[in-house]
């Protein structure tokens, strides 16, 4: 039986889907590509956004169309938030919500006996759910392991379907995610990335904490990197920033969620905290890092959002000065509380603000890097990269910069210090070794 698996959405969704692959793996599947004939299409959704919401159905439609006789699995935020649409959509077969993943292949069989529409979707905001065991042995990527520590999220920001989808915080129990990564770092894998749907949330259900989890990873052997994903502004206080500064495996690469720069907005998201209390945690980690690189979220177009309130929050992502910025117009989420907020800002205005932040993004993100020519760095290289009739290695310094060395080599997953030289393409430095 061959089987093909295809991912949207975050980091969080890719690490199912690759855990999901090496559970078809164990019970005898052959993985393919998405692309070619397969018996069992496996699509992993995303709900973040109506977009999101539609490149789900575009691709479930798309698995069905390239063999109708084979089993279409729906899995993730998509169908949970949507199962009653999923369930009388005849491109699926199967509808798998979250925390219900590691039934893939027990549902798959019986499918297989009684050839029946079948739905495995727990009421993940009224039923206490605990933290579902999925865990992987190696990645996609060869030098790098995303590791999933964390589910659900107790925020319920006004825009956001994903605690609907998610459910409440749940944490992976500490040994369970140790055992993993030395698992990975066995296989060769040096640097790993803690992530989760809230991260800062790890250990609120369960007694721990992520200053707790990273420390503990801190200690494996083989790991030498370990990055963060998100993070909410609160959890940088001065103890936690203080103490990841002693751990040198940590890098000073920080992604603190922002999506607003004007404390009145921020206030309509109920993210909870307002632009000073963020401020100050930046602060704090330039404070105990040389020039970390510090990046973020913002949402312009928000319900209400006036002009003079997104001038507001450019004047603030450029004092505050992120080496890079995602920027994300408001999409309005059918259940979410700002849904049904009065003043939605016209799509015209939300794409000009749009650009002139991934303008400013632009500039501020080359200042960043540029910060580092002439001064000695240390990459992880991992992959061949050839440009203008040259053979490249290129890789990442703990700061996330992109570089690359010329060499005819195989130096993926290796370690090299040097000088960044010169530019080498627009998002791309050229190092030389010493």
């Amino acid at each position: 039986m061959k089987a093909a698996l295809h991912n949207l959405g975050c980091k969080v969704n890719a690490y199912e889907t690759e855990a999901m692959q090496q559970i078809l793996e164990e019970a005898g599947y052959e993985i393919v590509p998405f692309s070619e004939y397969a018996d069992v299409y496996v699509i992993n959704t995303c709900s973040v956004t109506n977009m999101a919401d539609r490149k789900s159905r575009q691709m479930l439609h798309r698995a069905k169309k390239q063999n109708p006789d084979a089993i279409v699995v729906g899995a993730g935020c998509y169908v949970q938030t949507k199962e009653a649409q999923a369930l009388v959509d005849e491109s699926i077969d199967i509808v798998i919500g979250n925390n219900k993943k590691h039934e893939l292949v027990p549902l798959l069989r019986e499918y297989e006996a009684s050839h029946r529409k079948m739905a495995c979707v727990a009421d993940i905001n009224h039923e206490k759910q605990a933290y579902e065991e999925l865990s992987l042995s190696r990645t996609a990527e060869h030098t790098r392991a995303f590791i999933k520590v964390q589910d659900g999220c107790n925020q319920f920001c006004t825009y956001c379907i994903i605690p609907f989808a998610r459910g409440r915080v749940r944490s992976r129990e500490l040994p369970d995610v140790l055992q993993e990564i030395r698992t990975l770092a066995k296989s060769g894998y040096r640097e790993v990335v803690l992530t989760g749907i809230h991260l800062s949330s790890y250990g609120v259900d369960n007694g721990e904490s992520l200053l707790h989890l990273i420390e503990a990873v801190h200690e494996l052997e083989g790991i030498e990197r370990i990055r963060l994903g998100s993070l909410e502004p609160r959890i940088v206080t001065d103890a936690f920033a203080k103490r990841l500064s002693e751990l040198p495996k940590i890098c000073p690469h920080f992604h603190l969620s922002l999506q607003s720069g004007c404390d009145t907005v921020l206030s309509r998201m109920n993210r909870r905290y307002d632009t000073a209390e963020y401020e100050a945690g930046c602060a704090l980690l330039r404070r105990y890092f040389e020039h970390p690189a510090i990046t973020t979220d913002v949402i312009v177009g928000f319900p209400g959002e006036t002009d003079e309130e997104f001038e507001t929050t450019e004047r603030y992502l450029e004092r505050i000065h992120f080496y890079e910025m995602h920027i994300f117009q408001y999409s309005r989420r059918e259940g979410t509380k700002a849904a049904a907020m009065p003043d939605q800002v016209p799509e015209a205005v939300k794409k000009e603000r749009s650009e002139k932040l991934l303008a400013l993004g632009h500039r501020m993100s080359e200042e960043f890097r540029r910060y580092y020519l002439g001064r000695q760095v240390t990459a992880l290289l991992e992959e061949e990269f050839l440009y203008d009739g040259k053979r490249y290695y290129t890789g990442y310094t703990k700061e996330y910069v992109k570089v690359a060395v010329e060499t005819k080599k195989d130096l993926s997953n290796t370690f090299v210090t040097g000088t960044l030289k010169t530019q080498l393409t627009e998002d791309v430095y050229l190092l030389v070794e010493f």
